[in-house]
């Protein structure tokens, strides 16, 4: 086991139910900020597993990883902005039970799924400049009305259980951690440290910034995604809306496939249309 005494939490999925990552923590997410690594590291740098766009980081890999580390220490570097719950709590429970230290460092922003994660550290530290965000449960139900108030029942014990890891990873009362996650609680590295959910601040020496065509137009998917579904609209309705305006793009005279963050003005102004 860790070297902290950590709740187990278990969760069963729910019919119906799609996670998303919060789309305020992915409009402020910085793919491009990472970690300095070595062997015995773990990284948690995507969404928390699959988001449509990409595969995510998930349990399955998190544990291949601990395997191949073996009986030694860990250090897991986070800048993510969640995503999938049960992914998350499976990833901290492979995490806590590592007969070894965890050292968690989170270099950009731990958010929703990501902050659990970060709690099986028995270190954690976060970068001054960077952010760990509580909340309750979110998630896209899909259902008639019994199927929704079932959902909720479900979620309640949720929110328990991660008030529960909270309130014992920082130090404080149950209750304290259940408003912190009501009010949608954002962190920076000093405030997290304030609060008992870090340890201490990172080094900024130990944090780098690695800018990637490829991966700053997947951001760039991502946010519009993200606007797309503040306005309520459905995932697979929205991929649909995305791969739409892309093929139009991309059939357009002079069209490259690899600028892919030229789609942007696209898509905001689809957005735009959306919300007349």
């Amino acid at each position: 086991m860790s070297l902290r005494q950590l709740p187990k939490i278990n969760a069963l999925s729910i019919d119906g139910v799609k996670w998303d990552a919060p789309s305020d923590a992915v409009g402020r997410w910085d793919a491009a900020v990472k970690g300095a690594a070595d062997a015995d590291t773990i990284t948690i740098y995507d969404m928390v597993g699959s988001d449509g766009w990409s595969d995510g980081v998930t349990a399955k890999r998190v544990g291949a990883a601990l395997r191949a580390i073996g009986s030694r220490d860990v250090t897991v570097l986070i800048n993510s902005p969640g995503g999938d719950f049960f992914e998350g709590l499976a990833i901290y429970n492979l995490l806590r039970e590592h007969p070894h230290k965890i050292t968690v460092k989170v270099v950009g922003l731990a958010a929703s799924a990501a902050s659990i994660i970060a709690m099986a550290g028995d270190e954690i530290q976060v970068a001054k400049s960077g952010f760990i965000m509580i909340h309750n449960a979110w998630s896209l139900v899909i259902g008639n009305r019994h199927d929704l108030r079932s959902a909720a029942d479900v979620m309640d014990q949720f929110d328990a259980s991660m008030a529960d890891l909270y309130s014992i990873a920082a130090g404080i009362d149950v209750k304290e951690a259940a408003q912190l996650m009501d009010a949608e609680t954002w962190m920076n590295g000093q405030a997290a440290v304030d609060a008992g959910f870090a340890t201490g601040l990172l080094p900024a020496d130990e944090i780098i910034e690695e800018q990637d065509q490829k991966n700053s137009a997947l951001a760039a998917k991502r946010r519009v995604d993200s606007l797309l579904a503040k306005q309520g609209m459905p995932r697979s309705e929205r991929r649909a809306l995305l791969e739409q305006i892309k093929g139009t793009h991309d059939a357009a005279p002079g069209a490259t496939h690899d600028a892919g963050t030229d789609l942007v003005p696209d898509l905001l102004r689809a957005i735009a249309a959306l919300r007349q």
